[in-house]
């Protein structure tokens, strides 16, 4: 229910942002015009979302296969974690780095960057794909692909308020005048904000209980704690090449930390040293038959 609410919640912010720009440069007739926009993309995000995703970050399926080992693992945690197949995905990224995607278990999809299956020992690796997997069984991939959508739909509308701003653009009647160029440059600076505060606030709470449900998943943190601090040293030091700041919160570790700058101070993800100190709480136990529990 509580995700639920929370996709709600953004489908409604998405439509909400495009009517306000379609009646800031078109009035009445811009704002029907930009909500049926809005219709095309809420639709878009609940059953495309997913694939938008994996095709922005330049996933390749694999299978049994292309990635025996990958696939092998993946199949004997769904089996114990009673979860669908997910179809799995490997991004040519040297940063180390996973993410989960997908609207229902049912239609889940986890993409792991080479850079990570290179760097990490298979514990580990079993480590993130548990992990993962936790996201799609609390159904934590819809919410935070939309979020994923919703944030690129935000940068759009702060790059329109940007061409307008310059070139003097929005709507003008004889009632009302021009449109406001304060609103143009307050939606440029503010809106970019906004998507990235909407991520964080969704992408934190996640990451803590994704994280716990591995660890009974796979009978043990240990794996999970190690794999955490490999990727936070990796992803320090290699800038990925599939990731953009509308993604990241998709990411198991900050994907931008190697770029500096806001990508660091804004990060989608709770510090690392929190994430592996409550990993080091849960004691070792026999692996879970029903780790949701």
């Amino acid at each position: 229910m509580r995700n639920t609410l929370k996709v709600g919640l953004m489908l409604t912010l998405l439509t909400a942002g495009f009517l306000f720009l379609g009646r800031a440069f078109g009035g009445p007739s811009g704002m029907m015009i930009a909500f049926g926009l809005a219709v095309v993309m809420n639709v878009g995000s609940y059953w495309f979302s997913d694939k938008i995703v994996l095709k922005m970050t330049g996933a390749q399926p694999v299978d049994g296969h292309s990635a025996p080992e990958l696939f092998r693992m993946t199949e004997a945690l769904v089996q114990r974690a009673n979860l669908p197949m997910p179809r799995l995905y490997i991004i040519d990224d040297p940063q180390p780095n996973a993410f989960a995607t997908g609207r229902n278990p049912q239609n889940a999809a986890v993409a792991v960057n080479s850079g990570l299956l290179n760097l990490l020992s298979r514990e580990e690796v079993e480590g993130v794909v548990a992990h993962e997997l936790a996201h799609v069984k609390h159904r934590d991939t819809l919410t935070m692909t939309i979020v994923a959508t919703l944030a690129g739909a935000v940068m759009m509308m702060a790059d329109f308020a940007r061409i307008a701003a310059i070139f003097g653009g929005g709507h003008s009647d004889d009632e009302e005048g021009g449109a406001n160029p304060m609103v143009f440059f307050a939606l440029m600076i503010f809106a970019p904000i906004a998507a990235m505060l909407v991520q964080m606030t969704v992408s934190r709470a996640r990451e803590y209980e994704a994280d716990a449900t591995a660890a009974r998943l796979t009978g043990s943190p240990q794996g999970l704690m190690n794999a955490l601090a490999k990727l936070e040293r990796g992803a320090a030091q290699i800038p990925t090449h599939s990731m953009s700041p509308q993604t990241a919160h998709l990411c198991i570790v900050n994907p931008l930390k190697a770029l500096g700058g806001i990508g660091k101070w804004f990060s989608t993800h709770p510090p690392m040293d929190k994430r592996i100190a409550a990993l080091a709480k849960i004691s070792p136990q026999p692996v879970s038959s029903n780790p949701w529990s």
